[in-house]
């Protein structure tokens, strides 16, 4: 690590290390800026605070889970790392990895629960229950990857994330009629920041890995490993390199992956925090069409009473 601190001003993947252990850091002190205020239930009214205990958890595996990959930052396929350390592994990168990932989707489920439970939204609450088994799927391609050493299985890992978003950007579309003013703003902005992520997935990331994929068959291809046999060439062999070219393909979805997506990860224990108060933010229209099914029933009710 001092090697790339004293790099930092000539070499341009060591600025880019810099900025990132740089942003984790923030983000880390974001979290316990969270943590102290959420812990308590201070900010709710119903005592409904303690719903935001898992919240936390599991945004705190993913800010630290991202955090140890931007201090150590390693490319799976390739077995190249920046820090000469057995930390740098692939192997428990990629534990790490997925144990966080599964925390930050397991977020969105808990979010859109509560928020199709409070509108009554069958679409909301069927994503929330979708997502997390999509993603689990994900991480056995991201794994098979690992162990193989085929970009085929990034390109597929990644292709299931891009579905999986797509739902959540489906079931946040859904809500935004049912909502106003802070509620409605922050799930446009999610809104808007899915449909970027998917605009990267498409665009960018998936038809990089998919590329890989296809050059190594055009050239005959190569010997893929074993499964046993690549876990252990992941647990063991970790290849420091600081050279641009290794790296620049990289450079871009570590640093949005890194930075955004922990924000969105903080911007969920936020937004979680708020369930008790969601009612107060049901547009009017929303809020008399969740009343109106009960005023029937006790129409209903009455109707039946004698009236003597």
């Amino acid at each position: 690590m001092h090697l790339l601190w004293r790099q930092a001003r000539t070499n341009p993947v060591a600025r880019w290390w810099v900025l990132l252990t740089l942003v984790s850091s923030a983000n880390v002190a974001l979290w316990f800026v969270l943590y102290r205020e959420f812990r308590d239930g201070r900010v709710t009214a119903d005592g409904n605070a303690s719903s935001l205990g898992p919240m936390l958890l599991l945004c705190g595996a993913y800010v630290f889970g991202c955090a140890f990959r931007s201090f150590l930052p390693r490319a799976d396929v390739q077995r190249i790392c920046l820090v000469d350390s057995w930390l740098s592994s692939v192997f428990i990168g990629r534990s790490v990895a997925t144990v966080a990932e599964i925390c930050f989707v397991a977020q969105w489920a808990i979010v859109l629960g509560q928020l199709g439970a409070v509108t009554r939204a069958d679409t909301t609450l069927n994503v929330a229950w979708v997502i997390v088994p999509l993603i689990l799927i994900a991480e056995i391609w991201s794994w098979y990857a690992v162990a193989t050493t085929s970009y085929l299985g990034n390109a597929i890992e990644n292709s299931i994330w891009a579905v999986a978003f797509l739902l959540v950007g489906i079931a946040l579309g859904r809500l935004l009629p049912e909502f106003n003013g802070l509620v409605r703003w922050t799930l446009a902005a999610a809104i808007g920041g899915i449909i970027f992520y998917l605009a990267f997935l498409v665009v960018i990331d998936v038809p990089m890995y998919f590329s890989r994929w296809q050059a190594e068959q055009v050239i005959g291809g190569r010997r893929l490993l074993g499964v046993v046999e690549g876990l252990r060439d992941a647990s063991t062999r970790w290849i420091v390199t600081h050279d641009i070219a290794h790296w620049k393909d990289e450079i871009a979805w570590m640093s949005l992956y890194f930075s955004a997506a922990v924000w969105a990860s903080l911007a969920l224990c936020a937004l979680s925090s708020l369930d008790g108060q969601l009612p107060r933010y049901r547009t009017e229209a929303a809020a008399m069409q969740s009343v109106s099914p009960r005023i029937d029933v006790a129409h209903a009710m009455i109707g039946r009473v004698p009236l003597n």
